[in-house]
């Protein structure tokens, strides 16, 4: 874990959130697919990697109640917990690593936009599966985003792993049913174009 916390506490030390490429002033396409879900305001939400995203103060005003906000970076929590004031502490905060947290309760929705697809080694990628599997109550909702087939091949000086729609359905195998899937272009702070494959998903009810 050090090396890579080492990574993504400098990728936050060095730029704002602002600067960032896959920064969005805000999350319309994972709000929608949350939406989709038609989950209860009480139901127990994870954002997971959201340390440098606005959704927290979105699903907040949205009328949610329970949400968690997981990153591996303290640096990036630190500077989401500020851009929500007086709100923040309606949020909870974790510091944790994805391949290895035990968040020791089950959530009816897991976020991800932007961390599975820096998930390259198979071993990494098993590992965040697993942890997602712990975390996700049976027919609880997965809402991920990742880099799309035409999307670039790395991203803060990381490689990243590309994803189609059946790609990602393999990847997450038969105890996921797809509900719904959509690329988008994500255009960043810079001015470049990258593809994005949002996809919601469900947990089988025996999982």
């Amino acid at each position: 874990m050090s090396r890579d916390l080492d990574h993504w506490q400098g990728v936050h030390r060095e730029r704002e959130p602002q600067e960032q490429s896959w920064y969005e002033a805000a999350p319309g396409a994972s709000l929608a697919m949350i939406e989709e879900a038609g989950l209860p305001r009480d139901a127990a939400i994870l954002d997971a990697g959201g340390g440098a995203s606005s959704l927290a103060g979105r699903l907040l005003a949205a009328g949610y109640t329970d949400i968690t906000v997981a990153d591996i970076s303290e640096v990036a929590l630190r500077q989401a917990r500020a851009d929500l004031g007086s709100q923040a502490d309606r949020v909870s905060w974790l510091q944790a690593d994805l391949r290895s947290h035990d968040f020791e309760r089950r959530f009816d929705l897991w976020h991800d936009r932007v961390v599975l697809h820096f998930m390259v080694d198979p071993a990494d990628r098993a590992a965040y599966l697993d942890t997602l599997r712990g975390a996700l109550r049976p027919s609880g909702h997965l809402v991920v985003a990742t880099f799309g087939p035409d999307g670039p091949t790395h991203c803060s000086g990381l490689p990243v792993t590309r994803y189609s729609a059946a790609e990602l359905s393999t990847l997450l195998g038969e105890d996921f049913e797809f509900l719904s899937w959509r690329l988008l272009s994500h255009r960043t702070p810079s001015g470049a174009t990258q593809q994005f494959l949002y996809a919601h998903l469900a947990l089988a009810p025996g999982e």
